[in-house]
C-alpha cells in the first residue's frame, strides 16, 4: 500500500515545532512546511502558489493551524489534495470574528502600531491567545518568524480573506474555548474539542488518538 503524505503548516509566526508532540502511524509520511517571507503587497493566492512548490507529493493531505489553516485551503485550490484538515482556524470569511470583519471594511488594522508585537511576550499572546500566560516561557520556543513586515502582511491577508464558501469535505477541529476565533462564529462541519486556540499543543493526545482515523477514512 502506498504511503499517505501529510504536510503540516503551523500558525502565524509559528515554527513546525508546534507539531512536535504529534505522533503519526508508520503508514503516513510526514512533511513540515514553514513560513517564507512574503513579497511586498503579495496577495494570499500568490503566496499560496509559491508555497505549493514545496509540496512534492501527489494528492497530499494538508493540515494547517490558524492562519496556516487558511493558507492550506488556498493551496488546495492550486494542487489536488486528498484531504484538507484545519485546526483552530476558519473555513470562510463568514467565520471571522466581528472585529476582523470590521477591519476588512475599515482597513484600520493598517494603522496598527506593530512595534508592540516585536516584544516576544506580546507576540506569544497575540498568536496563541491570552489563556496561556502562565506558560509563556514554554511557548516562546514555538515562534520563529517574527519579522514585523511579515506580521503586518499576515494580519492583512487574514482580515481581507475573500473565501465565501467553505471547501467541500474539509475537516475542521476547533477548541471550545478558542479566544482568537470564538467557536460561536464557527459553522458546521466542525469537530469541537476541549481547549483554546493552542489545542495542537495542549491537546496533542486527542490528535494522536483521532488523527490517524481522520486521515485514513
Amino acid at each position: 500500500m502506498k504511503k499517505k503524505t501529510i504536510y503540516l503548516m503551523p500558525g502565524m509566526a509559528a515554527s513546525p515545532k508546534i507539531f512536535e508532540l504529534l505522533e503519526f502511524p508508520k503508514s503516513v509520511s510526514v512533511e513540515y512546511l514553514s513560513w517564507i517571507q512574503p513579497i511586498k503587497n503579495e496577495n494570499l493566492s500568490d503566496y499560496a502558489y509559491r508555497m505549493s512548490r514545496f509540496i512534492k507529493s501527489k494528492k497530499p493531505i494538508l493540515l494547517g493551524v490558524s492562519l496556516g489553516g487558511v493558507l492550506v485551503q488556498e493551496i488546495s485550490k492550486i494542487i489536488k489534495c486528498e484531504k484538507v484538515i484545519i485546526v483552530s482556524s476558519v473555513k470562510s470569511k463568514n467565520e471571522l470574528p466581528v472585529h476582523m470583519k470590521m477591519a476588512n471594511h475599515t482597513q484600520i488594522h493598517k494603522l496598527f502600531p506593530l512595534e508592540w508585537i516585536e516584544n516576544i511576550e506580546n507576540l506569544v499572546l497575540f498568536v496563541f491567545g491570552d489563556s496561556i500566560k502562565i506558560k509563556l516561557n514554554l511557548y516562546k520556543k514555538y515562534l520563529s518568524f517574527r519579522d514585523p513586515g511579515y506580521i503586518a502582511w499576515a494580519i492583512n491577508v487574514l482580515v481581507n480573506w475573500e473565501q465565501d464558501d467553505m471547501i467541500e469535505s474539509i475537516i475542521h477541529i476547533h477548541g471550545k474555548k478558542d479566544n482568537i476565533f470564538p467557536v460561536r462564529s464557527i459553522q458546521q462541519p466542525v469537530i469541537k474539542i476541549k481547549g483554546s486556540h493552542a489545542i495542537i499543543l495542549t491537546h496533542a493526545n486527542w490528535f494522536n488518538k483521532n488523527l490517524p482515523k481522520l486521515i485514513s477514512d
